[in-house]
Order: C-alpha cells, then sequence, then structure tokens
C-alpha cells in the first residue's frame, strides 16, 4: 500500500509541476492573439507564423494541462450519481471510469495518432500557410504528451482508488485525498 500511495504522489507531483508551468502559455497566448488583432486591424497587416503560433500555444497548453486537470478533478462528470456518493462507491466509480473508459481512450489515442506523428516528422511537416511556422511535427507530438500525462494520472486516481477501497486513504496528503462535502 505505501508502495501505491508513493505512485500517487509522484505522478500527482509531475502532473501538477506540468500543468502549473503550462498554464503560464495562457498569458502568452493572450498576448500574442492581442498582437495579432492589433497588427491586422490597427496596421493592416498580418504576420502569419503569428497567427500560427497562438494556434499552437494553445494547442500545447490544453494537451500538456490535461493531466494536471484530472487530478483537480477539472474533467466534466455526471455529479447527480457521483457528488451524494458515499466516498467507497466514488472510488469504486473511478476506478471503473479508469479501467473500462480512461486507459482504453488513451490507447486508442495513441495508437491512432502515432502513425500521423510520425510521418508528420518523417516529412519535418510545417505550416500550411506560407511563412507560417515550421516545426509542426512538434505540435502534432503533443498529442503523445496528452496520451502520457493523462494516462499517467489515471493510474494514480486508480492507485488512490484502490487505496480508498482498502481503508488507506490515510497515506495519501490530504490534498490528493477525495474532497469531502465539507469542502
Amino acid at each position: 500500500m505505501q508502495l501505491l500511495a508513493a505512485l500517487v504522489r509522484i505522478i500527482s507531483g509531475l502532473n501538477a509541476v506540468i500543468g502549473k508551468t503550462f498554464a503560464w502559455l495562457s498569458l502568452a497566448m493572450v498576448i500574442v492573439c492581442f498582437t495579432v488583432v492589433v497588427q491586422r486591424y490597427f496596421f493592416a497587416t498580418s504576420i502569419l507564423w503569428m497567427q500560427d503560433l497562438y494556434v499552437w500555444i494553445n494547442g500545447f497548453m490544453f494537451t500538456a494541462v490535461a493531466g494536471y486537470a484530472l487530478l483537480r478533478d477539472d474533467h466534466v462528470r455526471v455529479d447527480i450519481l457521483y457528488a451524494p456518493a458515499p466516498l467507497k462507491r466514488k472510488a469504486l466509480i473511478d476506478l471503473m471510469g479508469v479501467v473500462l473508459f480512461l486507459l482504453p481512450f488513451c490507447w486508442v489515442v495513441y495508437s491512432y495518432s502515432w502513425t500521423y506523428i510520425m510521418r508528420s516528422w518523417r516529412l519535418m511537416e510545417g505550416s500550411a500557410n506560407v511563412g507560417g511556422m515550421p516545426g509542426l511535427y512538434i505540435l502534432k507530438s503533443f498529442i503523445l504528451v496528452f496520451v502520457v500525462v493523462v494516462s499517467l494520472q489515471g493510474i494514480a486516481m486508480a492507485a488512490r482508488s484502490i487505496l480508498v477501497l482498502a481503508g488507506r486513504e490515510d497515506l495519501l496528503p490530504p490534498h490528493l485525498r477525495y474532497k469531502t462535502k465539507e469542502e
């Protein structure tokens, strides 16, 4: 059980660092988008690579922070059944959700995107826009980052659920435990 608790702490800590770091890209995205709008409407000019850049930043940010969102329980959930459930039922729902849906979904995304990403790397694919950003293959590679961070956090969720079902949630620090109704 100590190993499961350590696994939850390590994976959750990694996703927290990645999530908090990449969340700062939202500020960069706003600045770049604002600059593109000012260029277009005040100076009647447009730099294509900058238009590509804010789309890229958006892609980098949302794929990289997906695991952090899962850690924070920020994804959509049917709270009508989940919220009032007792702790062990929540743990069972999470465990089944990870095993039956989340990890298979990540596997499907990985297996269908691998060829797509490798082809992009082989071609050293760039933007479809003339004057756009080079290195589109880097952006496409973030699909794999998404798969890794979400899969890892799913494994951490499953481990946390097992700890709860075994009555050993006490091995986890308070910020990684299930939220109670008072919180």
